[in-house]
């Protein structure tokens, strides 16, 4: 059976069951603002503790970092993902998630070849052109003279 692009997109879509849009949208922002509101928490323990307010923010980034990828580790962020949609993927821990996930999918074919290769696959673009950007920021500002 041949279809062209149009009657197998139209077929696709037939097939697709609708996305509960709202529920899916309440979720999303409901578990993106819990991890959120986490954040912030650690931000003011961390202040709370005798922190500045610089080294707070690094230290609650470092540890949204950690426990994102913990949870990737024990397979609980991908469960909170499924529920949550974009939710989890906004925050830092999103990041972290998507460095360890391709880590422990290839972690069989070593660490080298598998572990270390595909550990940035979505990650490594997102480093690149921030490493970049920032770069060019500051050669902006530079000739701009702006301190």
């Amino acid at each position: 059976m041949k279809m062209t692009n149009k009657e197998y997109a139209k077929y696709a879509e037939k097939k697709s069951p609708d996305s509960p849009l709202i529920p899916d949208m309440l979720k999303a922002f409901l578990v993106g603002g819990l991890i959120c509101c986490a954040g912030q928490a650690l931000i003011d323990a961390f202040s709370f503790a005798g922190l500045d307010r610089e080294a707070a923010g690094t230290a609650e980034s470092l540890t949204l970092i950690f426990i994102g990828a913990v949870l990737t580790g024990l397979g609980v962020f991908d469960k909170i993902a499924k529920f949550a949609g974009a939710g989890t993927l906004v925050p830092i821990t999103g990041f972290a998630n998507s460095v360890v996930s391709p880590a422990l999918e290839f972690k069989s074919e070593g660490y080298i070849t598998g572990t270390a290769v595909k550990m940035f696959t979505v990650a490594g673009p997102v480093i690149v052109f921030g490493t970049v950007a920032s770069v060019l920021y500051g050669l902006v500002l530079a000739l701009l003279g702006i301190k």
